[in-house]
């Protein structure tokens, strides 16, 4: 076994360890084939008011301008698929799954914080950092170099194992490792079911959305009012959406996470729209005081909610 051989096999025994559910090996270097289509779908303003997605072009592009010296991406599947979920009556308000629990870049942070110790005592020196959506790494398509899936039609990474309902992290690191062989293969094939259910249609050709269509980006980066060319097409998503996600076949493949942090908040559970309606700011720091809903603010979650005209209900 080579030195790269036995670092492979470490990182990918350290990931299962920590609880990661797969993890891809890919050569650090410039993305050249999505250096066109990041500066197409800039030019098209699709990242809407996210003008920090216009920013650090090269560092987007090239993950040794973010760690020098830089040799391997490793990238990492973590599930945040629930087993319980909000209530699903018709008209009841809508939170992304991911946003159920606490705040994923806190918990998967920690993690990653402890992998590259684990490695530093394993292997020895080593210089690198951890991502979780949290830097100019393009995460899905590092994901896909590493074999981990593909890229959905709603821009998504897909696993064949776990559908979509999973965070993507990273560490990019100056050692050199065996690398993965990328997936080269779409298994989306002619389905169009994310394109068709997304009432927005934010969704506007094969792995490019239009963000400042799309409903995540409606009710959490968004700062100003929501525009009214929308009104009626949110669907009740209160912050996020999972419409692409929840209608896409290969999530029938999701399997409940194990992770203790991101469980449904119990008082969550509970509510009712009547709850969400009267929601003070004291009950918002109380249940989301840990949770990625606390990006939005009080403020911005009001305004979710009254532009959804939400009904009270006893």
């Amino acid at each position: 076994m080579t030195p790269a051989e036995k670092h492979a096999s470490i990182i990918k025994s350290t990931a299962k360890s920590l609880g990661f559910d797969f993890c891809g090996i890919a050569k650090a270097g410039f993305l050249e084939e999505e250096a066109p289509k990041l500066e197409e779908w800039l030019s098209r303003n699709y990242q809407g008011e996210m003008g920090y997605l216009a920013n650090h072009f090269d560092k987007r592009l090239d993950p040794t301008k973010l760690v020098e010296g830089a040799k391997t991406v490793v990238s990492l599947i973590y599930n945040y698929y629930p087993e319980q979920k909000l209530p699903e009556t018709e008209g009841s308000i809508k939170l992304a799954k991911y946003a159920y629990g606490e705040d994923y870049h806190e918990v998967i942070r920690e993690k990653l914080n402890h992998f590259l110790e684990i490695l530093r005592e394993e292997i020895g020196p080593i210089e690198g950092r951890g991502f979780v959506d949290s830097a100019p790494v393009m995460e899905r398509q590092w994901a896909q170099k590493a074999g981990l899936g593909w890229i959905g039609k709603n821009s998504l990474l897909l696993n064949k194992q776990r559908g979509s309902f999973f965070f993507l992290a990273e560490l990019i690191i100056d050692l050199e490792v065996n690398p993965d062989t990328p997936l080269a293969k779409d298994y989306c094939g002619t389905c169009t079911a994310c394109v068709d259910a997304c009432p927005t249609d934010a969704i506007v050709g094969s792995g490019v959305v239009d963000g400042s269509k799309c409903i995540s980006y409606l009710t959490i980066e968004l700062k100003d009012a929501i525009p009214m060319e929308f009104q009626g097409k949110m669907d009740n998503w209160a912050f996020g959406c999972d419409i692409c996600q929840d209608v896409c076949p290969w999530n029938r493949f999701s399997k409940p996470h194990q992770e203790e942090k991101f469980k449904l908040h119990p008082d969550l559970a509970e509510f009712t729209n009547r709850d969400w309606q009267e929601i003070t700011e004291e009950t918002f720091r109380k249940v989301f005081k840990k949770s990625a809903v606390k990006r939005t603010k009080f403020k911005g979650l009001k305004r979710n909610l009254d532009f959804l005209k939400l009904k009270k209900s006893e």
